[in-house]
Formats: structure tokens, sequence, C-alpha cells
């Protein structure tokens, strides 16, 4: 299938104010560009690009005084398929893991795997090891927190989330992972694209989503703890620790973001 995907971001700023933006579809998913998803500014402004320490690639610009207009809009194949199973995916001993992957069992800013150990073993030492473990996970996840757009807030950490039981798909997320990482699962957190393909609209506003990927049996696999369900339609954009490392926008001085609108269609 072909899914066309973009959003459109207004700042208004008080000064000239630099920028990094991670907006660009990951590089695993590149050879499914049917149209390019190059970020365009309105006024125009120079750019320059680097991959940063997870591989995402990151745009950098100085927005001038007064309103800029970042967007793009591509086109993407996707297979139409929904996230695989793999149920006999098995748990690496920590002695056993590749060293690329150690960082994605530490704490990080959103994640406090030291304050959320005790309570992950409480609730998960009984499950089995490995794909189940997670699966395990994901569906505690989805239960104790309601969604609600209401309940965000850019601060909320992991352990804010299990304690409020409130919140929206990153602070799932979060939650999800610092409990993998607490039983010795490295996990890391994706940001990208996610339609209502498949399943029932939404009649909220779309925006960018967040999942995890848990390394398993060799291999990252991707969960969603806010949907619960295998997905269709899911593009990558980004992977980090957590959603410090994977914003996407930041900005160095002050600003206000007017206008925020996503788009994930099937075409």
């Amino acid at each position: 299938m072909q899914i066309r995907i973009g959003y459109e971001m207004i700042f208004e700023c008080p000064q000239p104010t630099p920028m990094i933006l991670t907006l660009n579809v990951h590089f695993s998913r590149v050879s499914d560009m049917l149209r390019a998803d190059p970020v365009v500014t309105r006024p125009s402004v120079p750019m320059t690009a680097y991959r940063d320490g997870f591989g995402n690639w990151c745009t950098r610009i100085v927005a001038p005084a007064g309103e800029i207009r970042i967007s793009a809009d591509a086109l993407v194949m996707d297979n139409g398929l929904p996230d695989p199973i793999h149920a006999d995916a098995m748990q690496h001993a920590v002695e056993d893991l590749p060293g690329e992957t150690l960082v994605y069992l530490l704490g990080s800013r959103y994640c406090e795997t030291d304050r959320l150990s005790e309570i992950a073993w409480k609730h998960f030492s009984q499950t089995p090891p490995g794909w189940a473990r997670v699966q395990a996970i994901c569906d505690f996840v989805h239960g104790h927190i309601e969604f609600g757009y209401q309940h965000a807030r850019a601060t909320k950490t992991a352990l804010e989330a299990y304690n409020e039981r409130k919140g929206v798909c990153r602070d799932y997320t979060h939650l999800a992972i610092a409990f993998c990482r607490c039983m010795n699962i490295p996990a890391r957190y994706c940001t990208g694209y996610l339609g209502d393909i498949g399943v029932p609209a939404s009649p909220d506003p779309m925006d960018f989503s967040a999942w995890m990927e848990v390394y398993l049996g060799g291999h990252w696999h991707t969960f969603d703890p806010r949907n619960k369900i295998p997905r269709i339609g899911r593009i990558l954009i980004a992977q980090g620790r957590d959603a410090a490392d994977v914003a996407i926008s930041n900005a160095f001085g002050p600003n206000v973001l007017k206008s925020f609108k996503v788009w994930t269609d099937e075409v």
C-alpha cells in the first residue's frame, strides 16, 4: 500500500533562533520512499544536516524573527502487514548481549530504572522470560494508564506516569521501556507516523506516535503499549533512549508553536 505522510508546524520567534529538527523518515525506510520528505521552510533559510549518535537524520536551521513554517509531504510504500509477532523470541542473558544494546539497559532522562526496579520485579518476575514477558509488560501498562491528551506533560517521567496512571503514547512507552530495562531487556524509544489504517478512525487530531523496540532473539522487535495490538503502516522517524533523544524540534531560544498538523493516510 501507499501511505501519504507529512506535517506542518508554524513557529513564532521574537529573535533569530537556532533549531535542531528530527523530522525525516529513518534511513531504514528510505528505500520505501516514493516521494521524498525534505524539510521545507517558509521563508527559506539555510540548512545543514548530520546524523546523531543513534543514526537519526537531523537538520539544523536558524529560524528568523517572526513566523516560520516548517513542513514536508511525502509518499511511502508499505507492505500493509501488521507488526510481526515472534512469540518464541528469547531473552538474552546480560553477559551475552551485543555491546551496542547495553545503553538501552540503563536509566535515562524519562526512564528511572533505579526507582522502578522493585516495582518491575514485583509485577513481572514470575512471567516467562522473552516475548511473553515483554507482552505482559505492555498489557500491564496498557491497562494501568488512562489515555488522554489533556494528561500530556513534557516533563512527565515513567515513574510519574506509573503513579498518576494517566498520559499519552510517550508515557505508555516510557513506562514500558523502563520496566523492560529493569527486567534486563534492552528497550529503545521510537517516534514516527502511525495512522488509523485497519482500525476505526480516531476523532482526535493526528500526531506523531511513540512506541518501543526491544532486543530479543538477536533482533529488535516492535511493541506498542499504547495500542497493545499489532498495527499497520508504522513509519519510523527516529530512535533513542527516550523522548529526549528524538524530540522533533529543539529550539535554542524563546519561541511559540502556533500551529501543528500531522497526516498519515492510506492512498
